[in-house]
Order: C-alpha cells, then structure tokens, then sequence
C-alpha cells in the first residue's frame, strides 16, 4: 500500500513536471509570437516611410524647370550655359532642346504639322531642368531663375509655382502623418512587449521568490530572465525580418515599378533598428519585471 502511494506520488509529480513545462513552453512561443508580431508590424510602417521618402523625391525630381532661349543664342554660349547648370549643386539634369526637336514633339502630340499651317517655326529652343529634391521648392526656385536670367542666352524661365506649392504642402501633410503614426505604433509596440515580457515573468514569480528567500542576490535572479527575455527578443526580431524581406522579394516579383529593393541600404538599416528596438525593449522589460517582484512582498505574490 505504502509503494502505490509513493509510485502515485511520483506519478503525480511527473504529470504537474510536465504540465508546468507545457505551460513555460506555450508562455514562450507566446511571447515570442506577440514580439514577432508587433516588430513585424513596426517594419511595415518603416518600409513605408521608406517608400513615401522615395516617392516624395522622385516627384520633387520631376519638377520641371524650362529656360527658354533667345533665337540669336550661339551655339557654343548654350553649350557652355548647360555644363554650368549640370555642375550646380540644385540642378539634377539638364535637357537641351533644339527649335526643330520641339517642333517635331509637338506635331506628334497634335497630329499635324502646325509649320505648314502658319508657315513658321515660333517655338524656341530650351533648356529643360530637373533639380534636386531638397531644391525643389518656390523659394530655391526663384532664385534658380534670377541667376538664369542673368545669362544672355535666356529670354524666359517657366515653372508651375502653384503645382510646386501644392506638391511640397501635401508631402509635409502626409510626412507628418505617417511619423505621428510611427510614434504612436512604437508607443503601443512598447507597451505590448512590455506586457509580453512581465507576464512571462509573473508566470515565475513564486521561483523568484523562493529564491530571494534562500539568499540568491538580485543579480543571479534577474540573469537568467534577462537572458531569456534578450534571446525571445533575438527570435522574434529574426523572425519578423525574415517576414519582411521574403514579402519585400514577393512584393518586387510581382510590383517591381512600385517596390524597389535596389536601396538595400535602407532595409538593412531598418533591420538593424528593429533588432535594436527588440534587444532594447526586452531586456529593459524584463529588468524592471523580475526587479518588481523582487520587491514585493510575499503576501501579495499570490495575488
């Protein structure tokens, strides 16, 4: 009788043993997911900055800046005029257009030949400019154009002041927006890895306590949580990143006009920040965790 309850006992022993590792090992998985998850989350809206940056320099690059030139202009004055602005800081590139080339574009968009009709050519030859995106504002432009109509072999500069003051508003508007919802996503991505983290913790909070009551010191306590905590947040960090590259490769498979991956600078870069970000977060996360129950007293550990 005495053997059946001490194989009883020990059987007993085993199932809650094995239930407790059951239950340790889904609190992992479970962290790690959560952490995985809002990093997963924090990359996507990093990739979309990334994308608007892009985006937003691509359109300010497409402004186009027209210095129209005079009929009597030599030859070689232009020449010399538009090595002058492919070397400027604010001029990204430059296109000469002859009076017979853009006579040529234009009988292609009307579908006819306007020459024969009035008899002359009253187009003029030009310089078409795209200027860098930093430059591409009202303020840089005007300047552009008192420097341009300084030269002799300029009757006229062009560009749509209005279109350019509603192209830099909406992307101030939409840069504003997106790093305002950045913050905000951190915010809550900190708060839940935060949580994550301490309830991983509270799961162990009687082994805590029974160690601080045997004379373990605040620092071998808190190693082994911090360890874990740094090592679910090195997973969850590779495992996010792999997520976003494999979507950024599908993504360029079937969208590459839209998704580029020829910057790889710039995910590797986000990569490393978000690795940052999870190494950070956990490990603080499970410094004040363990360090809060360590504090508490040991009637309300129990509840």
């Amino acid at each position: 009788m005495c053997n059946f309850v001490i194989g009883l006992h020990g059987t007993m022993a085993t199932q809650e043993e094995h239930y407790q590792r059951k239950r340790l090992r889904k609190s992992y998985i479970g962290a790690i997911f959560s952490i995985t998850l809002v990093l997963f989350l924090l990359g996507i809206v990093g990739i979309i900055l990334i994308h608007a940056n892009q985006l937003s320099r691509y359109v300010r690059e497409n402004i186009i800046v027209t210095a129209l030139l005079k009929d009597d202009a030599r030859a070689t004055d232009v020449t010399r005029l538009q090595k002058q602005l492919d070397f400027s800081t604010a001029v990204k590139s430059t296109v000469y257009v002859s009076k017979e080339d853009a006579a040529i574009q234009l009988t292609e968009q009307l579908g006819e030949d306007f020459i024969d009709f009035i008899g002359y050519n009253p187009l003029s030859a030009t310089i078409i400019i795209n200027l860098n995106a930093e430059y591409a504002n009202n303020d840089s432009l005007a300047i552009l154009e008192q420097q341009l109509m300084q030269h002799g072999e300029i009757q006229e500069v062009t560009y749509q002041k209005n279109l350019i003051q509603k192209i830099n508003d909406n992307i101030k508007i939409i840069s504003t927006g997106l790093l305002g919802f950045s913050v905000l996503l951190l915010l809550i991505a900190i708060a839940l890895i935060h949580n994550t983290i301490r309830l991983s913790v509270y799961a162990k909070r009687l082994l805590i306590k029974s160690m601080q009551l045997v004379g373990a010191t605040r620092r071998f306590i808190s190693k082994p949580f911090i360890r874990r905590g740094i090592t679910q947040g090195i997973v969850g960090a590779f495992v996010s990143c792999s997520l976003i590259a494999a979507g950024l490769v599908l993504l360029h498979n079937y969208l590459p006009d839209v998704f580029s991956i020829q910057n790889i600078d710039f995910y590797l870069l986000l990569f490393v920040v978000l690795f940052v970000i999870s190494l950070l977060l956990t490990w603080l996360s499970s410094f004040f965790s363990v360090r809060r129950f360590l504090k508490m007293d040991s009637d309300r550990i129990y509840f």
